[in-house]
């Protein structure tokens, strides 16, 4: 029997739609736009020029390495564990590819790059091997190599520093590199470079075997062990991407700065953090998206510019404001977890995570 046309539809039979049935992960993230277009607008009121294409290219010069790093970040954090020893690894890196190219001036781009990235790598097995087999916490073991990394550059570098007239004259022109221009605002090279990256990363942890294998060891290990998964490959794996993604911010910080010190890099391991947390990665693990940490770094690279230009805002009340971030967003996350399994949704009973990470049965089935 055909419908009549001329009958009004059951609004029973209408589609629904309510803020509950958003994931969790897009809820996080739809907050995080929000909460940027409202600090753009406060500080627009605040600070003169603050739309200015000066300013954006300000912000997104910085925002590539905090970006790359708080994607490094999420890599490990989402397997249940955390990296303190980034900052310490951008800074290694950053000077020995400075110094590499201080030698060879007529080396190719890409070379310094994939030398950036390997060291990266090179120090990130390190860490990965100690927690993925030496079974030590990973909070103890990067916290032991941040110091040892950094103890390695000083003694590396021998008390000298990377300057930029030792560095080949394509290096600062790279810095200064326009993709595309909108108007007056300017979109570099580096800031479009660390943005593929993300998202090139956020296929892969969504759609490959081994993003999904990241989820399924941070929600649970044992039983990621007993359908299969090699857990400690996994773990050591992880530790090894985000060494290499931390090598990659080392060689854009040597880009962005040029003269570099055996202090570069120090503090990026708490700004890493800050981003992935913010952004919505869970510190139990399992549950975070690269696009979210790309927002939570967007936020604070956007309060620290802006801040700097609020002179009644002291450099340590913007730390403060920087650790507030973070408690707020571990404070949410959990609220937002404790709701979640008070509406009964659990990786188990969905074959997912509740922020849409794949769970076990999915794996075991994939």
């Amino acid at each position: 029997m055909k419908p009549d046309a001329s009958r009004p539809p059951d609004p029973s039979t209408r589609p629904h739609w309510n803020v509950s049935s958003i994931r969790p992960e897009r809820l996080r993230e739809l907050s995080l736009v929000l909460m940027i277009v409202l600090a753009v607008v406060i500080f627009a009121l605040l600070v003169e020029n603050l739309l200015s294409g000066t300013f954006f290219v300000r912000v997104t010069s910085g925002l590539a390495i905090i970006a790359i790093l708080a994607a490094a970040q999420t890599i490990v954090v989402v397997t249940r564990n955390i990296d303190l020893s980034v900052g310490s690894i951008v800074g290694v890196s950053a000077y020995m590819t400075g110094h590499f190219l201080g030698d060879h001036a007529t080396a190719h781009p890409l070379a310094a790059v994939a030398l950036a990235v390997g060291i990266g790598c090179i120090l990130g097995l390190v860490n990965g091997t100690l927690v993925a087999y030496g079974r030590v916490p990973a909070i103890i073991v990067t916290l032991g190599t941040l110091a040892l990394y950094r103890t390695m550059l000083i003694e590396y570098a021998n008390a000298k520093n990377i300057t930029v007239d030792t560095l080949p004259q394509w290096l600062p022109d790279f810095s200064r590199a326009v993709l595309v221009r909108i108007g007056g605002i300017d979109v570099r090279l580096t800031f479009a470079i660390a943005i593929a990256v993300i998202f090139v990363l956020q296929f892969v942890l969504g759609r490959l075997r081994w993003g999904r294998w990241l989820y399924a060891v941070g929600s649970n290990p044992d039983a990621a062990l007993q359908v299969g998964i090699p857990v400690q490959r996994v773990v050591l794996s992880a530790f090894v991407v985000c060494g290499g993604l931390a090598g990659l911010a080392g060689f854009m910080f040597l880009v962005r700065f040029g003269t570099i010190t055996v202090f570069a890099g120090g503090g990026l391991e708490l700004a890493s953090v800050a981003a992935a947390v913010v952004g919505g990665v869970s510190t139990l693990g399992g549950s975070g998206t690269l696009v979210g940490a790309l927002l939570g770094a967007t936020l604070i690279g956007l309060l620290n510019q802006s801040l700097l230009r609020v002179p009644e805002v002291s450099e340590f009340w913007r730390d403060a404001i920087l650790g507030v971030l973070i408690l707020v967003a571990v404070v949410g996350d959990m609220l937002l977890r404790r709701r979640l399994n008070g509406r009964g949704v659990s990786g188990s009973s969905r074959g997912s995570s509740a922020d849409g990470a794949p769970g076990i049965e999915s794996i075991r089935n994939a």
